[in-house]
């Protein structure tokens, strides 16, 4: 049954690739551009995820239960996490997926991410996770702490997000756009070449993101999406042999590899890309930083910014603040910290751009082309 986690890992790494899915991005672009259209985009699919799981809970299908609020470790971490992603040039979710397009600097950024959470959660530093976490209060979820019915928060939160969509669309209606003449048509232009928007990119993630739930709890696993667990068994299985630690989810993990290898080399996007020395080093010390920051908040940008956010638990909504609080000072010191001096910061893993821009960029040819308004 483990295999459905590489199936579903595939699919969703060639969404994340295919429709330029940056949650790095969505959260520095709130600071670096004040643009909140990707951040909104992630919360639908945390809107949509909502009403997928409390359904399926109220169906018997997963059995939703009230968690304790590791507080302490869930802000320090969400900090650290935070800041990190904006070194490293990625979440851990965009690690992966630009790890499977060829980027070099993702690729060190991917492995000392593995590093970092094998070695915080289950090796040398773990007792410092168990430490940080057993600061808690014993009520973890919204619903829990009010009485009320989570239903009535996935109306307000639906409602809310749906009014952020509604004012982006009707911006987006009062621009020109431009696009590249098609070369592809039917099905293998919309796979591979057209642009995604990032609204239906976030209700396909949101989709996906549902599925895994019973998908993962028919393996005994019982929990939804999540990398930063799968990614320290991967580290756990390579140091101890162990093949106990190869579960649901680390197969999901190795699926976005692929996925997103898959979906870069259809549409022309995968392309070997050697990083400078000083976005090297970040990337290795934003790995680090990820693995850390994740093992202390419990979760990184899916496990509690994207999945707990949709139980409504107090850890999920809590990492998803201070997660965006740490991109913001990182983007204050490593990006708009330069602008006005003359300096250039150098990108992280070729993920510094503004959301939605993704590798075609780099993959694409310099030939001159001429640009249709999209009436």
């Amino acid at each position: 049954m483990i295999i459905t986690g590489l199936l579903l890992g595939a699919v969703l790494g060639f969404v994340f690739q295919r429709g330029r899915f940056c949650v790095t991005g969505a959260f520095r672009d709130l600071f670096t551009i004040r643009s909140s259209r990707w951040f909104t985009a992630f919360m639908v699919v945390v809107a949509v995820q909502s009403i997928g799981v409390f359904a399926l809970d109220a169906l018997g299908v997963i059995t939703l239960e009230s968690p304790t609020f590791p507080w302490l470790g869930t802000i320090l971490g969400g900090l650290i996490f935070g800041f990190s992603i904006v070194l490293a040039g990625g979440c851990a979710t965009g690690t992966y997926y630009r790890a499977g397009e060829g980027l070099v600097g993702s690729w060190f950024a991917l492995i000392f991410y593995i590093v970092g959470a094998a070695a915080f959660r289950k090796g040398p530093l773990a007792p410092t996770t168990d430490a940080v976490r057993s600061v808690e209060t014993h009520t973890g979820t919204l619903p829990a702490l009010t009485g009320l019915s989570p239903w009535i928060f996935v109306a307000l939160l639906c409602l809310g997000v749906g009014l952020a969509v509604r004012h982006h669309l009707r911006r987006e209606r009062q621009l020109t756009t431009f696009r590249l003449p098609a070369s592809k048509t039917g099905l293998a232009h919309v796979l591979t070449e057209k642009a995604w928007h990032p609204f239906v990119t976030a209700v396909i993630l949101g989709m996906l993101a549902i599925l895994a739930w019973p998908l993962s709890w028919a393996t005994g696993r019982e929990s939804g999406l999540g990398i930063t667990g799968p990614s320290a068994n991967i580290g756990a299985f390579l140091g101890t042999g162990d093949w106990e630690l190869v579960d649901w989810g680390v197969m999901l993990v190795l699926g976005l590899l692929l996925g997103s290898f898959v979906a870069a080399t259809a549409s022309g996007e995968f392309k070997i890309r050697v990083p400078d020395a000083q976005t090297t080093v970040r990337s290795i010390i934003g790995g680090v930083g990820m693995g850390w920051g994740a093992a202390w908040a419990g979760g990184c940008t899916i496990g509690n910014a994207m999945v707990d956010t949709a139980a409504f638990t107090f850890q999920g909504w809590t990492a998803l603040v201070f997660m965006v609080l740490g991109t913001g000072l990182a983007a204050k010191i490593f990006i708009l910290g330069h602008r006005g001096t003359g300096a250039t910061p150098a990108p992280a893993s070729g993920a510094d751009r503004t959301s939605g821009e993704g590798t075609a960029a780099d993959a694409g040819a310099s030939r001159p082309v001429k640009l249709t308004p999209i009436s």
